[in-house]
């Protein structure tokens, strides 16, 4: 039987859609915007789907599902990891992708940085803030991102891009904008040992506020793929 994933290329449209509008409203036709699929619970097959329809950036959130399916992907889209992150998973992802955008401790960005050494390579990483302060989540005290930023820099193996949030989703749009103060600020005090060009935030639910605040990466999963099936193991 074949798969009908019609669905996903209305999603894309209404998607490509709304960011568009938000891009033109809010920025400068010089910048640039990535949408990532985030493929958290989806069959392969779905997602090379999406990767057929121009989407060629695929987010990870877990180590055990993606190395059970990476490779059915299509060799052309670029793999980023984007989930909570444990040191003893670090070797497991380091060769095959191009970006972590969760490291939010010393302790990982040193396994993150050892590991890229062995493997003589230099891997991209974004620092993840949780910008909303909340215990849930992961990432640093905002307060903390530009010490953290000047230790992280010294490691050999990476190279710092940018910030990672998830705001909390009441008032995300107060969050959103106090992520892009700080992603600005932080550039701006650092630029003598770091050069950031990434600030990725936006989901399903806020991806075109994130735009309007200096995203370039926003990751949707939900709204491109329909609501997940959680049965799938980490």
């Amino acid at each position: 039987m074949v798969n009908d994933f019609s669905y996903i290329d209305e999603n894309l449209r209404i998607i490509r859609e709304r960011a568009g509008e938000a891009f033109a409203k809010y920025r400068n036709s010089g910048d640039k915007l990535r949408i990532m699929a985030v493929t958290k619970t989806v069959a392969p097959e779905a997602v090379n789907h999406a990767v057929s329809l121009g989407l060629d950036l695929l987010g990870e959130n877990r180590v055990q599902e993606y190395l059970s399916k990476k490779d059915f992907y299509e060799k052309s889209a670029e793999v980023q990891f984007i989930g909570s992150l444990q040191t003893n998973k670090v070797k497991y992802i380091i060769d095959s992708v191009t970006m972590i955008q969760s490291v939010d401790s010393i302790r990982l960005a040193e396994t993150v940085s050892r590991l890229a050494v062995k493997s003589n390579r230099v891997i991209d990483i974004l620092c993840e803030v949780n910008i909303g302060g909340e215990d849930s989540k992961g990432g640093i005290a905002p307060e903390e991102t530009g010490d953290f930023i000047e230790r992280v820099s010294q490691f050999e193996g990476i190279r710092i891009r940018g910030l990672m949030t998830i705001p909390p989703p009441c008032d995300s749009d107060i969050f959103l904008g106090r992520m892009q103060e700080l992603f600005n600020t932080v550039s701006e005090q650092k630029k003598s040992v770091v050069s950031m060009d990434t600030l990725s935030m936006g989901m399903t639910h806020d991806y075109a506020e994130a735009i309007k605040y200096g995203s370039n990466i926003v990751r949707i999963g939900t709204g491109l793929f329909g609501a997940r099936n959680y049965d799938i193991k980490k």
